[in-house]
């Protein structure tokens, strides 16, 4: 049949089985957009920034499984989605952002709202195109489709001139499958390869599971779990592959890297295998490549080959799919105990387990790990996601909030994006609409898209925000009390009465400023029909801990003073090491490499009676901003 080109859009976009598209209208997408109306079956959500459209995507896509998909217009609109685009690169996010452009015969000569936006975004995109016939339509959406979904998913931009839209061409779906020879997205590794990897498997006496976000791509829980059994194999998870193994596993130490739990850097660097498996050793994970994990050998598990030895030199790749490659080994490992090395990892938590802080007592304040940990509390018998912005909040979501299914946590991890959140949660929420959605968010970042508080209005969504509101850029805050001796510049930060502003869209407005306040306010908000915006107004100068410096060997880490108000303790039931001795470790600690001079600084947070009170530096802010 006949259709323009605009009409073969949606046609493709039904037959890929999209029933949601996020957007903002222009004049070099208006045909499509016309020809939107012809198909009620694709809903279509209006954004207030592309920028929001593309977060949205990328929270669709990351909540279902599915591609995302973002339209928006030439120029300023195109432009608009990069940093988008450029947050689904790095974490592998699978959406497909068709761009409006200016006729064919316009490109090159500076037209209005012109701009290369195929140049722009080669370096942030998996594959882009630029279309200037109806006739090349279908052909280049299936592509995209396949391209974005297939091997190591990612973002594919689809920039289709005005022209291309309007004139006419046969529409054949099934003439158009996709043909790409030199595409090859399912590699296999040799049989070798695996018998080496076994054999490593083993015969190792202190292996350990790196578990990225490929876990949770590939579907792969089941196989990663059984590996750790069977083997008994303790885990360590990345941010991204926080969720891929449940929390509660006695297998699953926690996240490892930068601001990881302690005794996991410290086993990784005393293990002499790691077994990686969908992650890519990225310098917030490895610190000091020189020093990272010296005694181990390493097999790599990737579905992407140029990862392998980009950044850790491997002992054995095996390229290929995460879940398949697993079926593959998992029959050939041999059942293990391990003991002695369960008991060794019980010796490195020691003191350092920061998960019971329910137990601490309330002395006033509001501190964001109790705001983290009580909505934990609150939710985890229901089934919930929870999307988190970039910062200190960020952290500590992933220090607090112990997730037991996959894609429960969706987070900016590789390119850490301010403004994620909330966009990303719009979208998580059209992907699960039957799930409860929680926005974890700074103020700072909260404030880059906030203007999508109106699309959530418009939609009639149920989220519920919390807006960790300590008056500053937090994490860039800690890194200045931590390594510029407390020159905080720029980093005091003047926002809105939040509770007025959701107010001001048609939403609940809460504000929040003690610690037994948390969960009542929780309860109430599930009874309110639409959005509830909280403001949990917290400590201002309190620090994200363990922290690892940046180029500082993994295991050398800058530890939560003993006299903080959040004291480490051992005393965490709810985590116990499988088939360690607790008597006989009980009274080990292992305090782990020197830290770093920073570690001697006056801790962030100081007893209740010393503090400085917030009020002040909002009134200085407040008066300073008149």
């Amino acid at each position: 049949m006949k259709l323009t080109g605009a009409e073969i859009i949606w046609e493709c976009l039904i037959r890929e089985g999209v029933d949601v598209v996020f957007g903002y209208p222009g004049g070099a997408i208006l045909p499509t957009y016309d020809a939107m109306t012809k198909y009620p079956q694709i809903h279509h959500v209006l954004t207030r920034h592309e920028q929001g459209a593309t977060h949205m995507a990328d929270g669709y896509a990351r909540a279902s499984g599915k591609v995302g998909v973002a339209i928006a217009t030439s120029g300023p609109g195109a432009t608009n989605m990069v940093t988008g685009i450029a947050t689904a690169m790095m974490d592998s996010s699978p959406i497909v952002c068709i761009t409006g452009q200016v006729g064919s015969r316009a490109l090159g000569t500076d037209a209005f709202q012109e701009t290369d936006v195929t140049g722009v975004t080669l370096p942030v995109t998996k594959h882009n195109y630029l279309v200037t016939r109806a006739s090349d339509v279908a052909r280049v959406l299936r592509e995209a489709f396949y391209l974005a979904r297939s091997g190591r998913p990612g973002p594919v931009l689809v920039d289709i001139t005005k022209d291309a839209q309007q004139s006419t061409a046969e529409f054949d779906w099934e003439a158009v499958a996709p043909r790409l020879p030199g595409y090859r997205p399912d590699l296999r590794a040799l049989p070798s390869e695996y018998a080496r990897a076994v054999e490593l498997i083993n015969s190792a006496q202190r292996p350990v599971i790196l578990c990225g976000q490929g876990v949770i791509k590939a579907g792969a829980t089941e196989q990663v779990l059984e590996l750790a059994q069977t083997a008994r194999v303790p885990i360590a998870v990345t941010l991204l592959g926080i969720g891929a193994v449940p929390a509660s596993s006695p297998l699953n130490l926690g996240m490892m890297g930068m601001h990881g739990e302690a005794w996991v850097n410290q086993a990784i660097q005393q293990a002499d295998l790691l077994i990686a498996l969908g992650m890519r050793f990225d310098d917030r994970v490895t610190g000091n490549l020189k020093t990272y994990a010296p005694h181990a050998k390493k097999i790599h598990v990737e579905i992407d080959p140029s990862e392998v030895n980009k950044n850790v030199p491997v002992d054995v790749a095996l390229i290929g799919d995460l879940r398949d490659v697993l079926d593959e080994v998992l029959p050939r490992v041999r059942a293990a105990e391990r003991a002695d090395w369960w008991t060794k990892i019980a010796a490195m938590k020691g003191d350092s387990a920061v998960r019971d802080i329910q137990a601490l007592p309330d002395n006033g304040h509001l501190y964001a790990a109790h705001v983290i940990n009580d909505l934990w509390r609150a939710t985890k018998d229901r089934d919930t996601i929870v999307v988190t912005d970039v910062g200190q909040h960020q952290m500590w979501e992933a220090q607090y909030y112990r997730h037991e299914q996959p894609r429960s946590l969706i987070t900016s991890g590789g390119l850490g994006t301010m403004g994620f959140a909330l966009p990303a949660a719009i979208g998580a929420k059209f992907a699960c609409p039957e799930k409860e959605v929680w926005v974890v968010v700074g103020d700072g970042g909260f404030q880059m898209t906030s203007c999508e508080l109106a699309t959530i209005a418009q939609e009639k969504l149920k989220l519920n925000v919390a807006i960790i509101n300590n008056a500053f850029l937090g994490m860039v805050r800690q890194w200045q009390e931590f390594f510029y001796d407390k020159r905080y510049a720029a980093t005091p930060l003047l926002g809105p009465d939040f509770v007025k502003l959701a107010e001001a869209y048609g939403l609940k407005g809460v504000r929040v400023t003690r610690r037994r306040e948390v969960t009542d306010a929780v309860e109430d908000a599930r009874v309110e029909g639409g959005t509830v915006v909280f403001d949990f107004r917290v400590e201002q100068e309190e620090s994200v801990f363990p922290m690892v410096p940046a180029g500082a060997d993994l295991d050398a880490m800058i530890r939560r003073p003993k006299r903080d108000v959040l004291v480490e303790t051992g005393a965490d039931t709810e985590w116990q090491m499988p088939g360690a001795d607790s008597a006989a470790v009980s009274e080990l600690t292992l305090t782990g490499a020197p830290a770093p001079a920073a570690a001697q600084l006056r801790p962030s947070v100081q007893p209740a009676a010393k503090r400085r009170p917030r009020v002040r530096l909002r009134r200085k802010l407040a008066k300073a901003s008149r």
